[in-house]
């Protein structure tokens, strides 16, 4: 499929969740949160990536406390939107992580030119929590066009022995029966979503 359709593909699937009431989506994200820290690749890991949510995404602010507070090692996307570059930098506390500043995208990272522990080169990661825009349940993705993740877990291949396992975090309205992809697109292990 082409960039167009890919792009208006795009289009109508942020319409539909732009529909979501806020209820909606906090329900959602419960059911998805829940079914995720029961899971036993959740359960086991101790080196982890946690995305910090858009408003148009599953919710991860209970899961990144809850990390926290069971001693994982949590690590956070720090994005240059001048590339497609992103590395997972460590996140040591709740407290660190109210006081981080926010992004264009009203995500909050740390500085670009913050020294920072990344999870790559100091014994990688064993779980990495994936965002998009869509999904299908044998684990292709759509996200949002810019190839961080994609070009994330690419870095995680070339750097581990054992490359993490990807979960991603979705809502139902997200879960299509098929989507386009390119040679360049990194399919995920397991979806969880709230349907």
């Amino acid at each position: 499929m082409n960039s167009v359709a890919k792009a208006s593909l795009r289009k109508e699937i942020k319409s539909k969740l732009n529909s979501l009431t806020k209820e909606e989506k906090t329900q959602q994200s419960k059911i998805v949160t829940s079914a995720l820290l029961s899971h036993p690749v959740y359960k086991k890991s101790q080196r982890l990536s946690i995305f910090l949510s858009m408003p148009d995404e599953i919710q991860t602010d209970s899961v990144l406390k809850h990390a926290l507070e069971n001693g994982k090692k949590v690590f956070i996307p720090r994005y240059d939107s001048s590339s497609t570059y992103m590395d997972m930098v460590r996140l040591h506390s709740w407290e660190q992580y109210d006081a981080l500043p926010t992004t264009r995208w009203n995500i909050k990272q740390p500085p670009l030119d913050k020294e920072c522990e990344q999870a790559l080169n100091t014994g990688g990661l064993d779980l990495v929590l994936i965002p998009g825009l869509a999904f299908t349940r044998a684990g292709d993705r759509m996200g949002r066009g810019k190839g961080y993740y994609d070009t994330f877990l690419e870095k995680c291949k070339e750097v581990s022995l054992q490359p993490p396992t990807t979960i991603a975090l979705a809502f139902k309205e997200s879960i299509l029966p098929e989507i386009p992809i390119d040679e360049k697109d990194v399919p995920i292990d397991i979806v969880l979503a709230a349907d």
